[in-house]
């Protein structure tokens, strides 16, 4: 096929005219970031999952074994109707199967292709996101979030006797992809005064855009001064807002372009079409208010748990993690990007401050936790992960080169299983 350039002054001057745009746009900031990714894809018909020998990974196989008779055991008891556990190192996987069936009553079985609502494992893809903007120069961690949803000007805090005050510390970027903000899901805490105040503020509404939703919570209390207390909450759907602003563009488009789309995730969105529906995961008792229906959009994309994927198509994602920001010859972040986001942004006192750290031996970064010592926790310190309502959890150990990603559909269970893969996964690596 001819260049189009061959059509104004030859193939010599399109060549030179093509340069040219590209110069043009990396002055304009569409250089670093997506940009390095810019035009080019994995494959997504090229399975993500590469089969390894589990011994050469350094895996013992009879323990290995040890997880697949639990989930199955599992299944048959009835207490889940599948899931799907997968275990890599050095790239390649060591362990990968679907147990049970997709949802109570249904005879598909569960496979890597099973589509997943992963909940909050949409944070750290919104994070990464983010990112590409602060390498574009379009968005500044260290700003306040004013900046760009100006209604985070005025903020008040919580105080004991009901009361608020004015907050004394700007709201930044970065507080909201730490869980730093002072922002809180009041609907893990409902019967606190400040979770009632939430709900009676909207928190729980989904008729409204990420914008609109931003405007809502800027008018709901803190819980504490931004950067001083880690609470798990709502930051990142404020963050969600944030990026449309910096980026321009709806919060599905841009995950599309920075992330899902050039790594190949055709399977990973908000909502799906209709015509997906035979692959979803359901859970063995309905919940319609926490299992919604995901081929049913709402006008809201929430950046904090939103998503719903595929093992085979997290998988993507969490390799470009292990690959320092690159997979397949796609670079989405540099590697200085995501070394930043694994700087741990608490400390003891923010970590006390607040309610529902992860643990002894941990911190947390811009979209992730971090294990900071790995004496109390099974995984290698510097590993970064996060997992959903719904059970569903991954994460990538630098130290040992290892990732695993977990599905299932069960909130109840879902710190069940995160123990129960620590062990399955840390005492079948052997070497």
């Amino acid at each position: 096929m001819p260049d189009p350039f061959d059509f104004i002054r030859g193939a010599r001057t399109g060549r030179m005219l093509l340069l040219l745009a590209a110069v043009v746009s990396l002055a304009l900031g569409a250089g670093p970031g997506a940009g390095l990714a810019a035009g080019k894809t994995v494959d997504p018909k090229v399975s993500s999952i590469v089969p390894g020998d589990a011994v050469a990974l350094g895996f013992d196989p009879a323990k290995l074994d040890v997880a697949r008779q639990g989930l199955k055991a599992d299944v048959a008891a009835g207490k889940i109707p599948g899931a799907y556990l997968l275990i890599g190192r050095h790239g390649k996987v060591a362990f990968e199967e679907g147990f049970g069936v997709q949802g109570p009553g249904q005879a598909t079985s569960v496979s890597n292709e099973t589509i997943f609502r992963v909940f909050s494992m949409t944070k750290p893809v919104v994070s990464v996101v983010a990112m590409t903007l602060v390498e574009q120069g379009k968005l500044d961690l260290d700003a306040p979030v004013s900046k760009y949803l100006p209604e985070f000007a005025t903020l008040r805090v919580w105080q004991a006797d009901g009361t608020t005050v004015a907050a004394t510390k700007p709201m930044l970027v970065r507080n909201l992809m730490s869980h730093t903000s002072g922002l809180i899901y009041g609907f893990i805490q409902p019967m606190s005064p400040i979770g009632k105040a939430w709900d009676a503020g909207g928190e729980n509404r989904n008729d409204l855009t990420a914008r609109e939703y931003a405007r809502l919570i800027a008018k709901l209390p803190l819980k504490a001064e931004p950067g001083t207390a880690w609470n798990y909450s709502r930051s990142t759907d404020v963050l969600g807002a944030v990026v449309e602003v910096a980026g321009g563009k709806t919060l599905d488009v841009l995950v599309r372009e920075r992330v899902t789309g050039p790594l190949g995730m055709t399977d990973t969105a908000f909502f799906q079409p209709e015509a997906k529906r035979a692959r979803f995961a359901e859970p063995k008792a309905a919940s319609p208010e926490v299992f919604y229906d995901y081929a049913k959009p709402t006008p809201f994309l929430t950046a904090g748990g939103g998503l719903s994927s595929t093992t085979e198509d997290y998988l993507r994602f969490v390799l470009m993690l292990a690959g320092n920001g690159e997979y397949k010859g796609v670079r989405i972040i540099k590697p200085e990007t995501l070394a930043r986001m694994r700087q741990d942004e608490t400390t003891p006192a923010i970590r006390q401050a607040g309610q529902f750290f992860p643990g002894r031996g941990m911190g947390f970064g811009l979209g992730f936790s971090l294990v900071t010592d790995d004496t109390v926790q099974r995984p290698g310190t510097g590993t970064f992960s996060w997992w959903g309502i719904a059970g569903t959890e991954f994460w990538v150990d630098p130290k040992n080169d290892a990732f695993m990603v977990f599905m299932i559909q069960n909130r109840e269970l879902a710190m069940d299983y995160q123990r129960k893969n620590r062990a399955w996964f840390y005492d079948a690596l052997v070497k």
